[in-house]
């Protein structure tokens, strides 16, 4: 169905627009009489529906022109959504295990209807708040990872490929936009978006304002955000973009997609897992310790970066003499040259997931849009405590991240 003008659905008019849009009607059996609407966008950006029927289900997701959290004081490109199915379909094809299937896309209506993720699928935040281990998580989505930046990038793309896609995805420049400044911006200075637990963390986000050593090193980071193309990637790769259960690992939400610095996709997730391992404490009681459980937490951080590096690498080593024009083969086939730019590349790589993955945990503590691993926890006083041990950790590591050789000393600083 070709929609001729954009309007925001509710429940009622979602339902003619289904009746009216083959492809959806026909993933429900074209029945109608007990069909199930929930909306459920609990994010900071877009309505989300389930559609559900004895016969089938999925998901609507529809952009709204503003950013729904703020309201339509702070306006919003509703392309986003374009950019968002692209890179579904995209990273889909690249890696159709973690990434739930689009069905329709209406780009006047700014709409996706797309695979819905059953129970007891639930958002990773949910369960790492909750306690849950998940045993294939590292090896899900540090394969998700591997393979979306690989593929997309310059050690498998042409050049000419490379920046044709690279010219499309500059369109999504709002999102990036947006990121810069929740990012790389507002926590270094006074802006009406920030807020942190006050009173206890008032000096806290003060310091980070004040701090010279902070300043250079996110301006150096903000500056790759911005200026290096060097895969397709998620860019808000945190825990609330992953739906999981104990056997099932899948990747939602890529509407800030564009082609930027891969740490960033790594840095987001370890960031978000190093957040929840210091918010355990702030949900312990006298049953459970969360003692075992953190460990759990960093037996995931360890194994999402050290999996993510051998499937990279074994990616690289298979397509070697492949179309990248990254590193060309009658350069690079001698093994032990192509061992030290691996290693490089490696190198650099894991110092920017470092930095990212810090200024993402210090956006989350000082800025707009906080993580309910923390914001779940009701005891004020308990909750700063927790969230000042992050931010110190976060700190030092934005400032010292080149000082690491490995994800096992990173973990031990912890």
């Amino acid at each position: 169905m070709a929609s001729s003008e954009f309007k925001p659905l509710d429940e009622k008019s979602l339902i003619e627009y289904i009746k009216n849009t083959p492809v959806l009607s026909n993933q429900i059996g074209n029945k109608f009489d007990e069909l199930k609407i929930k909306e459920v966008g609990d994010g900071n950006l877009n309505f989300v529906y389930i559609v559900d029927s004895p016969d089938g289900s999925f998901v609507i997701k529809q952009a709204l022109p503003y950013i729904r959290c703020i309201g339509e004081s702070w306006p919003m490109s509703k392309e986003r959504a374009y950019f968002e199915a692209r890179t579904l379909k995209e990273h889909g094809r690249l890696c159709p295990e973690h990434v739930p299937e689009v069905y329709h896309f209406d780009h006047t209506m700014c709409l996706i209807g797309m695979r819905y993720l059953e129970p007891p699928h639930i958002i990773l935040r949910k369960g790492l708040i909750g306690g849950f281990e998940y045993p294939y998580l590292a090896e899900h989505i540090s394969d998700y990872m591997a393979k979306t930046l690989f593929y997309t990038s310059l050690l498998y793309l042409t050049t000419t490929e490379h920046k044709r896609v690279v010219a499309e995805f500059c369109g999504n420049v709002e999102l990036c936009r947006l990121t810069e400044q929740v990012v790389f911006s507002d926590p270094y200075r006074v802006s009406q978006y920030n807020h942190w637990t006050s009173p206890f963390l008032d000096h806290d986000a003060e310091a980070v304002r004040e701090n010279n050593d902070l300043k250079l090193e996110i301006a150096e980071l903000k500056s790759k955000f911005c200026e290096r193309s060097q895969a397709l990637i998620h860019g808000d790769l945190h825990t609330g973009s992953v739906m999981v259960t104990s056997s099932s690992t899948q990747v939602i939400d890529p509407e800030f997609s564009f082609y930027g610095p891969m740490g960033f996709d790594v840095g987001a997730f370890i960031g978000n897992l190093i957040l929840a391992y210091f918010a355990q404490d702030g949900h312990s009681d006298s049953t459970n310790d969360r003692k075992s459980y953190k460990k759990w937490i960093l037996k995931m951080i360890e194994d999402t970066w050290n999996l993510f590096y051998e499937k990279f690498i074994a990616l690289w080593d298979k397509h070697k003499d492949g179309p990248g024009e990254a590193y060309l083969p009658e350069i690079y086939n001698n093994p032990e040259l192509r061992q030290l730019v691996q290693r490089k590349f490696m190198t650099d790589l894991f110092h920017d997931t470092l930095g990212f993955g810090a200024a993402k945990m210090i956006r989350r503590i000082v800025g707009v849009a906080h993580v309910e691993d923390f914001e779940s926890i009701n005891e004020a006083s308990k909750r700063a405590e927790c969230e000042r041990k992050a931010l110190e950790f976060a700190k030092m590591l934005l400032k010292n991240r080149r000082k690491f050789d490995s994800i096992n000393e990173v973990v031990a600083a912890m």
